[in-house]
């Protein structure tokens, strides 16, 4: 497991340096641009014959996740392995690491993999992060439905596994309700969290190298509409300093704890406490980039993306440095349909004429109610001016979300 892996690089067969990502969405589509761009070669494995990282890569191995011959063909072009999201099985990652760097390793996605270990996981470093996650109670059998405290409720019972975007995820108010919310789950395993006094939610992306180097942005602020990111502010003053040191350095704790290699963004919620800023509690983490650090592509010198290829190959990890402030709109699927439900092309003619735009489609043939087809960022001179944009351009589109900014 020869680092670094220096980009242009030939290996002793004759294989350029190749990087391999585990996944097909938009976020493997910009992994590959910015491999590309500092001039690796790039290996996707999607079973998606129309994926939009295999569209734009120069190998792209049409194989489940788990597949034995698609993972052997992975390992065989590419000196490193990273993935685009966390439910890639974690025991192909596993396989993979037998022979070549995977970042991140297979035991951090297996935490983020599971609500359960994820919680453990935060509770357990709590001590050096400084933040927690909410009071929670784990649900696997009747017995333990039965035992779940009082205290607990209201809550918000959410799937262990496979739940994002606002899926798998109940608003119960007593214990009938909760009960009646399992077992539509069918009773898989879930946590129950108890619901406290929402004031924001923010998150922090940092990288994190194989020599525990670490480096990172700012917190964002974000807004989400009907459990799926909707806005994200990055600029100066988008939330209380003391309030985003500790978001900051609570993340670099994480990651510390389990010696995490790649790219690693966590949520927290900002709870309304009484105190004037309000208390940090960690929601979830996401062993990969995120949707909340796209605006990075536009508005900062050092991508997100650019940092999860500098980790996994083992380059230096710069320290980002932000130009200009931002704000970053995610485009869903609705848009490309009317009131009626009748398809319609957005006024890109529009939206695009506004000073600072930046518009990133991710290629998707099917526009689906939901679905996350690209994103707009806006960027100017002060965050006043970039606000004034982003409500022009909101407005063109309909997309809701831009009045929780101040």
């Amino acid at each position: 497991m020869r680092l670094p892996i220096f980009p242009g690089s030939v290996d002793a067969s004759g294989q350029p340096a190749t990087l391999g990502v585990m996944g097909g969405g938009q976020l493997g589509r910009m992994f590959v641009h910015a491999a590309q761009r500092l001039g690796y070669f790039t290996a996707v494995l999607d079973p998606d014959p129309a994926s939009p990282a295999g569209r734009v890569s120069h190998h792209h191995i049409q194989t489940a996740y788990s597949d034995a011959n698609g993972l052997k063909q992975l390992a065989a072009l590419c000196a490193a392995i990273t993935t685009e999201f966390e439910n890639v099985p974690a025991d192909a990652l596993q396989i993979l690491a037998a022979t070549r760097p995977v970042a991140p390793g297979a035991a951090a996605v297996a935490i983020a993999q599971n609500r359960i270990e994820e919680k453990a996981h935060f509770t357990a470093s709590a001590g050096v992060a400084g933040v927690t996650c909410a009071p929670y109670a784990v649900i696997e059998t009747a017995a333990q439905l039965a035992a779940v405290p009082p205290d607990l409720l209201p809550g918000i019972l959410k799937t262990a596994r496979m739940g994002y975007d606002g899926k798998g995820q109940v608003r119960v108010a007593n214990m009938a309700e909760l009960a009646v919310a399992w077992a539509g789950l069918k009773g898989v395993s879930c946590v129950l969290e108890k619901l406290l006094p929402l004031k924001a939610e923010c998150s922090v992306i940092v990288a994190r190298g194989w020599d525990g180097a670490i480096t990172g942005f700012a917190p964002q602020y974000n807004v989400h509409v009907a459990g799926i990111l909707a806005v994200t502010a990055a600029y100066e003053g988008n939330m209380p300093p003391a309030l985003a040191q500790r978001a900051r350095a609570a993340t670099e704790s994480i990651a510390n704890h389990i010696g995490y290699v790649g790219v690693l963004c966590v949520e927290f919620f900002v709870i309304d406490d009484g105190s004037a800023d309000g208390a940090l509690v960690v929601n979830e983490m996401a062993p990969r980039p995120h949707n909340s650090g796209h605006y990075t592509m536009d508005a900062c010198d050092v991508s997100q993306f650019d940092l999860q290829v500098h980790a996994m190959a083992g380059l230096p990890l710069p320290l980002p440095r932000q130009h200009s402030p931002a704000i970053m709109l995610n485009l869903l699927g609705d848009l490309w349909f009317n009131a009626a439900g009748r398809p319609q092309a957005p006024d890109w003619q529009a939206v695009l004429a506004l000073p600072g735009t930046h518009l990133h489609l991710y290629g998707k043939l099917e526009a689906r109610a939901g679905r996350k087809m690209g994103h707009l960022t806006i960027t100017g001179a002060d965050s006043a001016g970039v606000r004034a944009v982003a409500r022009q351009a909101a407005q063109l589109l309909g997309l809701p979300g831009l009045d929780a900014l101040a």
